[in-house]
């Protein structure tokens, strides 16, 4: 696979302000006692978001109202508590329930871009997933895997897609080749033809979810890849769980797959690198690496974030943060 673009929508911390985040970290942590799926927690990084530093505030705020061509944001300097940090899991499905550090960085963030969410049907509902090999795992289509990650929007399959993805590095692999592939609509479009572009519109596609919700027994019907206004329009796809049901959207989703390659990015991140991907324009994968099984094999945290949480309402008991359906 050739070497991409990086990334340079890029926040670097001084050493003042990665302290101040901290400070609100171990407090948020200090005061806890309901777990970081606790709505109680939400609303206290909710309150303490206000008192983040301005230059992170401000990044967040402007990434949220137009995320830019690249349709990432990367910030560098965010603390984990590196030092502190157990063995990386290495079960299936692991998640983060108890308070640190890192989970009071993703809420806080993740409530600067609008509210935190999560999906029953994926990691049992925690808001705060663990992103981490696991032994047998290794060309498993999704976070649990160590092979190729391909392209996909999260959760594209479903009427209320995460708007953000957060991932947040608290660990990188031994050998630091895993690396963040990212392409961004604002670049990708311009290298597909007027009528691939047309056929990507149309309702000639079958999205199914991602193989972490398990067995999909739900009757769908055709969708378009591309939606919204014209000039900037939405995505929601993902190569290994798109069909296309025309001959015309089978060449249409290979054009794009081809688009997707030449305009990538890729970004490596080390601990306390936060990578904030814009997933209604902007897909994601994943270069692959070599897990050891040691305790120190790559450790990346997730949360996914949406700018407005109503709009989902009827998905959510008790008007929580964990869509059931």
């Amino acid at each position: 696979m050739p070497e991409h673009r990086t990334v340079t929508a890029a926040l670097e911390l001084a050493p003042s302000d990665t302290a101040l985040v901290e400070r609100l970290a171990r407090e948020l942590c200090a005061e806890d006692r309901h777990g970081v799926d606790a709505p109680e927690w939400v609303a206290r990084a909710r309150d303490a978001w206000d008192e983040a530093p301005l230059p992170l505030r401000r990044a967040v705020r402007r990434f949220r109202r137009h995320s830019g061509d690249q349709g990432v944001l990367l910030v560098r300097g965010l603390p984990v508590d590196a030092g502190a940090l157990p063995a990386t899991p290495s079960e299936p499905d692991s998640v983060q329930r108890g308070a640190t550090v890192a989970a009071a960085v993703l809420t806080l963030v993740a409530c600067g871009l609008g509210d935190p969410v999560a999906y029953l049907a994926e990691k049992s509902g925690a808001l705060v997933q663990d992103v981490v090999p696991v032994p047998g795992k290794e060309n498993f289509s999704g976070n649990a895997g160590s092979a190729l990650l391909t392209f996909h929007n999260e959760n594209a399959f479903h009427p209320h897609e995460p708007d953000h993805v957060l991932l947040l590095c608290l660990r990188a692999d031994h050998d630091r080749a895993a690396g963040l592939r990212t392409a961004c609509l604002r670049e990708v479009l311009s290298l597909v033809s007027p009528a691939t572009r047309e056929v990507l519109a149309a309702p000639e596609f079958l999205l199914r979810p991602p193989p972490s919700f398990g067995v999909d027994t739900a009757e769908r019907v055709p969708q378009p890849v591309l939606s919204g206004a014209e000039e900037d329009p939405d995505i929601r796809m993902a190569q290994i769980a798109s069909t296309p049901v025309t001959p015309r959207a089978e060449a249409a989703l290979a054009e794009l797959g081809r688009a997707f390659d030449t305009a990538a990015r890729t970004t490596r991140s080390g601990p306390g690198d936060l990578v904030v991907v814009d997933n209604r324009v902007t897909v994601h994968g994943r270069t692959p690496f070599r897990p050891r099984y040691d305790g120190a094999d790559r450790w990346v945290q997730r949360t996914f974030a949406v700018t407005d949480l109503r709009r989902s309402r009827d998905h959510r008991p008790h008007d929580g943060y964990v869509l059931t359906r």
